[in-house]
C-alpha cells in the first residue's frame, strides 16, 4: 500500500509538471517579447525532470508488479486459515436453507468422496486467487496503456528507450500473471464442476446435466470466436467459464435446497454481467531514432582539429542508406572530400577506414545524392546500407535478397480516413487491397519505404495491428 501512494504522489508530481511545461511553451510560442532562451532552458529542465519522475514511478511499478507476483505463487496452495475455521452446519432441508458459500454446506461433505470434497475445498479457496491474478492483470495493462503513450511521445531517444524497458519488462510480469490464471483456474473450474456433476448424477438430475453441457458447448465457441482478438486469451476464458460455472452454482444450490447460497451466487452472477472483460490488445512497435542528413557543401567545413569527423553509429533497429566516399588503408584529411558534409569514418575488420557521407531514409534519396556527388567530381561514391544492423553494399552486390516488402493492417472494420490520407502520403502510389480480415499496401522494393508507410499509419490509429511482411521476388 506505500508503494501504491508513492506512485500516486509521483503521478501528481508529473501531472503538475506537464502543466507548467504546456505553459511555459505556451508562452514560447505566443508571447514574442519573453526571453525565448531562458524559456527553453526551464522548459529543458522541467521535461528533464519529468524523465526523473517517470524513471522514479518505473523503478515503483516494478517493485509493486514483483510483490504482486510472489503473493500470486505464493498462494497457489496455502490454506484458508478462515474457512478451515468456521464449522460446517447441518444437512440442509426445507427449513434449513444452508450457509452462503455453497460449498461449505455439508450436503457436500457427506455425499462427496473424501479425497473429491478436499479438492472442493481447495477450489474454492483459490477463487480468491484467480480473482486477484484477474484484478492484478487489469492494472498491468491500464499501466501498459499509459507506457505505450509515453513511448509514443517521447522526443529523446534515450526517455523512449528507458519507457520501452518498463513497457517490455511489465508485459513479461502481465504474461506470467496471464499464466498463472490459467493454471489456477483450470484446477478451480474441473473441479468444481465435477463436483456439482457428480452430485446432480446421484439425485437423477439428468436433464439439467444435459443443459448444463449445452451451455458449456455455447461457452466453447464464444471463446473461440474470441481467441486472439484481446489482450488475454486467459482472462476472456476466466470472465465466460466463471460466468458459466456461477450460473451453474445458482442451478446446483436451488436444487439441493440451498437457498442463502442461491442468493449469494445471484448477486455474483449480475455483478459478472457488468464487468468488460474484452481488453484491447496492446502491440507497441519498437521506435527507431535513425538521424537522416542530406548531404550539403557548406562554405566553411564544420570539421575541424577540434571537431573531427566523428564516427559512424549503426543503428541497431531501423534501415538508413549513406553514400560511401572511399576505402583507405590509413585516416584521410578533411580537405580530401571536398568540402561534403555531413561526414562519418568507420574502421573496418581489415583496419581500413572507410568515410560516409549522409543519413537517407530510402534508396531513392540515396540514389539522388550518389548522381550529386559525381557532379561534384567524386570518382565513385557507392550506395551502402544498414538495416537492423547488418551491412550491405548495394552499388557493388546489388540486392542479392531480391527481397519485396507489403505491409499487413489487420483489422476486421474499414481504415479511417486518417489511415488512408496516411497510406497515400507515404506508400507512393503503391496499391492499398484488402485480404480477409487484413489490409495490405505494397510491395515496395525498399523496406525503409514500407517503415515509413508503418510509421505514418501508427501516428494516424496507434490501436492497429500493423507489420511488414517480407517475400521473395
Amino acid at each position: 500500500m506505500s508503494l501504491l501512494q508513492e506512485d500516486a504522489r509521483l503521478q501528481e508530481r508529473e501531472d503538475s509538471v506537464g502543466h507548467a511545461v504546456e505553459g511555459l511553451r505556451h508562452r514560447l510560442r505566443d508571447d514574442r517579447e519573453a526571453d525565448r532562451a531562458a524559456l527553453a532552458d526551464e522548459i529543458l529542465e522541467l521535461e528533464n525532470r519529468i524523465f526523473e519522475i517517470r524513471t522514479a514511478k518505473g523503478r515503483v511499478i516494478d517493485r509493486i508488479n514483483t510483490i504482486e507476483q510472489e503473493w500470486v505463487l505464493a498462494n497457489l496452495n496455502r490454506e484458508d486459515a478462515d474457512s478451515e475455521a468456521e464449522a460446517a452446519p447441518a444437512a440442509p432441508t426445507a427449513a434449513t436453507p444452508g450457509v452462503r458459500n455453497l460449498v461449505d454446506n455439508a450436503c457436500f461433505r457427506r455425499e462427496l468422496p473424501a479425497e473429491d470434497y478436499a479438492a472442493l475445498q481447495q477450489a474454492q479457496r483459490l477463487e480468491r486467487t484467480a480473482a486477484d491474478c484477474v484484478r492484478r492483470y487489469r492494472a498491468n495493462h491500464t499501466a501498459l496503456g499509459q507506457l505505450a503513450d509515453a513511448y509514443r511521445a517521447a522526443a529523446a531517444e534515450e526517455e523512449a528507450l528507458e519507457i520501452y524497458r518498463r513497457y517490455t519488462a511489465l508485459d513479461a510480469r502481465n504474461q506470467a500473471l496471464a499464466d498463472s490464471l490459467a493454471m489456477v483456474w483450470n484446477f478451480v473450474y474441473d473441479n468444481k464442476s465435477y463436483a456439482y456433476d457428480y452430485m446432480l448424477d446421484k439425485l437423477g438430475q439428468t436433464e439439467l446435466l444435459a443443459v448444463q453441457e449445452d451451455a458449456m458447448a455455447e461457452t466453447a465457441r464464444t471463446y473461440a470466436e474470441m481467441q486472439g482478438t484481446t489482450a488475454s486469451d486467459e482472462a476472456v476464458d476466466y470472465m465466460l467459464r466463471k460466468q458459466l460455472l456461477v450460473d451453474y452454482e445458482v442451478t446446483v444450490a436451488h436444487v439441493l435446497g440451498l437457498e442463502l447460497a442461491a442468493d449469494s451466487l445471484r448477486s455474483v452472477s449480475k455483478q459478472l454481467c457488468t464487468v468488460d472483460y474484452r481488453l484491447p490488445r496492446q502491440e507497441v512497435e519498437e521506435r527507431y531514432f535513425l538521424v537522416f542528413d542530406d548531404i550539403s557543401f557548406p562554405a566553411v567545413s564544420p570539421y575541424d582539429a577540434r571537431h573531427p569527423i566523428p564516427e559512424c553509429r549503426v543503428y541497431s533497429r531501423g534501415t538508413i542508406y549513406r553514400i560511401l566516399l572511399g576505402t583507405f588503408s590509413a585516416k584521410r584529411p578533411v580537405t580530401a572530400f571536398r568540402g561534403a558534409a555531413p561526414l562519418f569514418y568507420e574502421v573496418d575488420g581489415a583496419g581500413k577506414w572507410r568515410y560516409y557521407a549522409g543519413g537517407f531514409a530510402t534508396r531513392r534519396e540515396a540514389e539522388d545524392a550518389q548522381a550529386r556527388l559525381k557532379k561534384r567530381g567524386f570518382a565513385r561514391p557507392e550506395i551502402v546500407a544498414w538495416t537492423d544492423g547488418l551491412y550491405r553494399n548495394i552499388s557493388v552486390d546489388g540486392d542479392a535478397s531480391a527481397a519485396v516488402f507489403r505491409v499487413e493492417i489487420a483489422t476486421p472494420g474499414p481504415l479511417s480516413e486518417e489511415v488512408k490520407q496516411a497510406i497515400a502520403r507515404t506508400a507512393r502510389g503503391a496499391g492499398l487491397s484488402r485480404a480477409g480480415q487484413k489490409f495490405v499496401v505494397g510491395m515496395f522494393d525498399d523496406r525503409a519505404v514500407a517503415e515509413q508507410v508503418v510509421q505514418a499509419v501508427r501516428r494516424a490509429d496507434p490501436e492497429l495491428e500493423i507489420k511488414i511482411a517480407e517475400t521473395e521476388e
